[in-house]
């Protein structure tokens, strides 16, 4: 019976995440019909207008599925790691460093590049999870859950005062800040998914690979050191995988909420706790929330188009506030 379900809902999200790819192709400004999609894929009638909206939508849904993938497993990962089910990257303060460190870049360095981006954001992420996690692990029992999540909202807090603090005075900075601030996967292209393929690939590779231990960190600390985990290495390793993937993303598309929140606490209620299910459902549910998000920013925003960071907290903050109120949360 759990086989069933559990193939019924891998089929069933494979499929979701088939529509919402020719969704996001087909719908925004200018509408295009299937016979455009396929003449794209296929080469035909580039000359066509509509044709050539289709080619230049089709790196921004790539984006978008890794995008939402990379949020929603650093998500599933910060929520393993400090065994609460509504944490997500910030609680480890990894989009606020990483802010720090972009609006340091450009308002003293001048950075316009993706690469320069991906390098800042993981920088400040990694620096920040670590002087967070070193935060947390001082005192009497060491590293604990709630002294993690403690710790990151307080280092979140000090570092979002010295984000305003550099980026108030310059309003150029502000300006080129506060719409990279918004998250939003529009203008992505190939150069953007060629520089982010192989952090994310990294990113990936060893959060399933981690997927066994953390089942057995979820045992509790003195659980797994009793079954020989290396329970400082595991949490340690998890960390860096979210962080690589949560900043790899955000560097190119800005700091986009509620999916890796969301996603892998509606996917704990559909499969349990084993995160050998979670990573990788998770990954398949974030890209199909991302795409949405982005499909539906484009038409409710028409002539212009509504950021995707927008249309995830509009959408998923009353969504998550329903679901933790009516539904019984599964313990990790």
């Amino acid at each position: 019976m759990r086989n069933k379900k559990l193939i019924f809902v891998i089929i069933s999200s494979i499929f979701c995440l088939c529509i919402c790819m020719i969704l996001s192709v087909a719908y925004g400004v200018k509408s295009v019909g299937i016979h455009d999609i396929w003449d794209a894929i296929l080469g035909m009638d580039t000359d066509k207008f509509e044709v050539s909206i289709v080619a230049a939508r089709i790196p921004r849904t790539v984006f978008g599925v890794l995008g939402g993938a990379a949020l929603a497993v650093s998500g599933a990962l910060m929520q393993s790691i400090t065994r609460n089910p509504i944490a997500d990257p910030s609680i480890l303060g990894v989009n606020t460093g990483a802010s720090l460190f972009v609006v340091c870049g450009m308002a003293f360095f001048h950075i316009s590049t993706g690469n320069q981006y991906i390098w800042l954001t993981f920088i400040g992420a990694s620096v920040t999870s670590l002087f967070v996690y070193g935060l947390a692990s001082a005192g009497h029992g060491g590293v604990t859950p709630i002294k993690l999540a403690m710790s990151g909202a307080a280092a979140a807090t000090a570092l979002q005062a010295l984000v305003n603090t550099i980026m108030l005075p310059n309003s150029q900075v502000m300006d080129q800040f506060r719409f990279w601030q918004v998250g939003s996967i529009s203008g992505a292209d190939w150069s953007d998914i060629r520089l982010i393929i192989p952090y994310l690939i990294v990113g990936f590779v060893i959060s399933f690979s981690l997927a066994s231990s953390l089942n057995t960190l979820a045992l509790g600390d003195d659980a797994a050191t009793g079954l020989g985990m290396n329970v400082t290495y595991i949490r340690a390793l998890a960390a860096f995988a979210g962080v690589l993937l949560c900043a790899s993303t955000t560097a190119l598309a800005g700091p986009i909420g509620f999916v890796g929140l969301m996603v892998p606490h509606l996917v704990r209620l559909l499969l349990g706790p084993d995160m050998r299910k979670i990573l990788p459902l998770s990954a398949v549910v974030g890209s199909c929330v991302l795409l949405l998000s982005d499909v539906a920013g484009r038409i409710l925003g028409r002539p212009g188009e509504l950021e995707s960071g927008i249309v995830t907290a509009l959408v998923g903050a009353p969504v998550f506030i329903f679901i933790i109120r009516k539904v019984k949360v599964r313990a990790l």
